[in-house]
């Protein structure tokens, strides 16, 4: 997929902004504080998600504006499409001219994948932003994972809400808990099923990426912690119905569900120990931006479309010779890259460049 034209108004800083971007290579530089990052956000909104640096649309607004907007034309799916995202109280979403209930309707019209300084943390914080990883991943290329997990996430809700009111009273508890935890287990193993058998392409990807930006000098792995090992769809329920069943009183105590897919984690090493604890912060970024390449080429072998790279603020902690991995390997896709400096990136010979001064962008 190829974005061809792309407009922001009063969004952040930008006021007004229009650019028709190179194919593949893109350049958006300036010094900080100017709106670079700006203006690749407002191009990762259009995936239906929510912002990688922000939760509430009120911070996505321009001061002394009521809404920010959204306007661009892009290839997908073998055709030309239009998308305009109008951001006030609420989000609405105009795609190819009719109005739809949701963003999420963006999702399997709209591919990107980002790394920025935050990508970070799905390597050295907790679990949930690893979580948050595959539900994005899973989400853009599988919207029945996005449902799975909004059904899943209302019953640990309701479940949770019954804890807090009966879980610690001394009477036979399992007539009111059996119903949810079935529940839990039936829409739980689906999304373990999901996880683990992208998990299983993701991974081997991503240590091959990783191998080409560390020139074949260490070695990077990852697996979730339900299961190392692929097992069957019977094995996850049995699996995951034992652990609920086990954790009942702790949950009774804690009122909290404490076991199921929203605590699992990626347990990520890098020469066979654990990235979080004992990788420097360069081995950290590479496995950061290993995953998210491994995460753009299985959108492009699953789907057959190429998602837009979106990297903020990724080549000036990387030397040359990364830098010239990483180029190579996103060749023929389209990318948008920003930084302060452009000259060490300009050895591209194909691409636009884009300057961004106080939230006006031109192109250079």
């Amino acid at each position: 997929m190829k974005l061809t034209s792309h407009s922001s108004f009063n969004f952040r800083n930008i006021e007004e902004a229009h650019i028709e971007p190179h194919p593949e290579m893109n350049i958006i530089y300036g010094e900080n504080g100017q709106g670079k990052t700006n203006l690749i956000e407002s191009v990762w909104m259009l995936t239906g998600f929510y912002s990688f640096r922000a939760r509430k649309n009120i911070q996505l607004i321009k001061d002394s504006a009521s809404e920010a907007v959204i306007e661009s034309s892009f290839y997908s799916n073998g055709r030309e499409q239009t998308a305009k995202l109008t951001i006030g109280q609420k989000k609405e979403l105009i795609l190819n001219g009719v109005k739809e209930d949701s963003p999420r309707a963006m999702m399997g019209s709209f591919y990107s994948v980002v790394f920025s300084p935050s990508t970070l943390g799905i390597v050295k914080d907790g679990p949930g932003e690893r979580r948050k990883m595959l539900d994005i991943a899973l989400s853009l290329m599988k919207p029945n994972y996005a449902l799975a997990m909004s059904r899943y996430l209302r019953v640990i809700e309701q479940r949770n809400a019954l804890l807090r009111k009966f879980g610690q009273e001394s009477f036979n508890r399992d007539y009111i808990f059996d119903p949810w935890d079935e529940e839990l287990v039936k829409i739980g193993s689906k999304i373990i099923r999901y996880r683990l058998d992208y998990i299983e392409q993701f991974s081997d990807l991503s240590a091959d990426i990783y191998n080409g930006i560390s020139s074949g000098r260490e070695k990077f792995d990852f697996y979730y912690s339900f299961s190392k090992e692929n097992i069957s769809d019977d094995e996850i329920k049995e699996k995951l119905k034992a652990e609920i069943e086990k954790n009942r009183e702790a949950d009774a105590r804690q009122m909290y569900t404490g076991k199921g897919p929203h605590t699992h984690d990626l347990i990520i090493s890098i020469n066979d120990k654990d990235a979080r604890t004992y990788a420097s912060q360069g081995q950290q970024r590479s496995a950061a931006l290993a995953m998210k390449l491994g995460e753009a080429s299985i959108i492009e072998k699953t789907t057959g479309e190429c998602p837009i790279v979106l990297l903020d603020d990724v080549m000036s902690e990387l030397d040359e010779g990364r830098q010239n991995f990483i180029l190579n390997y996103l060749n023929n896709w389209q990318v948008f890259i920003t930084c302060c400096d452009p000259a060490n990136l300009m050895r591209s010979t194909k691409g636009k460049i884009f300057e961004v001064k106080e939230g006006k962008i031109q192109e250079i």
